[in-house]
């Protein structure tokens, strides 16, 4: 019996010439398989990196050079230092799948399947209990919501939902991975940033403020905290004039 071949992980390896860059991980081809380590050491001699194993990879993905933990595996803050051998293409699809869960299979989905990226209101009308006030943003409020976000210094995943006239992210500002939903961690600033314009609208005087500095000690999932970089992003989206592109 012939073992299982899978299709997306086939066609993703048919893509790697001798190397490939994929979010942070650069893969290179080599005579035993493949090499993985990180792109800004690119340059840097085999020895002065840490050989990791299987079991070192999803630790790895968990926490910042700093310690901070990383509640998002797409964000810009992959350590360094490391370097991993996959003998196979298997190991291959197993180490990226540790670094950018599902982003092989997504990866594929957007590129040869019909596979529809869900847009932003199908995704917050589904909502229940806490999260239905999602769904009160206008497009207006949403969409410098998104844009902060889902900055390319948050996320490195190219965003393809939409939200009105909100159109999807330029592929050379993000990675190969496309992102086909809203993730969990954008419903959570949705809800915070409906919040601020209800206080706004209230007349509250709330601290949101794009000259704010963030701080080391700021959660990146703290949303309460002012100095939280998406909050301060977020205040950058809102006074800043809208860049209107054509629909793809």
């Amino acid at each position: 019996m012939n073992a299982f071949v899978d299709p997306a992980l086939k066609a993703f390896v048919s893509e790697i010439q001798s190397e490939l860059v994929f979010a942070q991980i650069l893969i290179r081809r080599s005579e035993t398989g493949f090499e993985l380590r990180h792109g800004e050491d690119g340059e840097r001699a085999p020895e002065t990196l840490r050989l990791i194993s299987e079991s070192e990879i999803r630790p790895l993905t968990q926490f910042t050079a700093s310690g901070a933990f990383r509640p998002l595996r797409s964000a810009p803050n992959l350590q360094t230092g490391w370097r991993f051998l996959a003998a196979d293409e298997a190991k291959l699809g197993f180490a990226l799948n540790q670094f950018y869960p599902g982003a092989i299979a997504d990866w594929f989905a957007a590129r040869f399947s019909r596979r529809a990226a869900t847009n932003y209101r199908d995704f917050t009308n589904r909502q229940t209990g806490m999260y239905r006030i999602t769904a009160m943003l206008s497009d207006e409020q949403a969409a410098p919501m998104i844009r902060a976000c889902c900055h390319k210094n948050f996320c490195l995943k190219q965003r393809l939902w939409i939200a009105g006239a909100l159109t999807p992210d330029l592929p050379e500002e993000k990675s190969l991975i496309p992102c086909l939903d809203p993730c969990a961690l954008l419903l959570e600033f949705a809800r915070k940033a409906m919040r601020l314009e209800q206080a706004e609208a209230a007349g509250e005087k709330i601290s949101m403020n794009e000259n704010s500095e963030t701080t080391p000690e700021v959660r990146e999932a703290d949303f309460e905290s002012p100095s939280n970089p998406r909050r301060i992003q977020l205040a950058i989206e809102k006074n800043a004039t809208p860049v209107i592109r054509p629909a793809l």
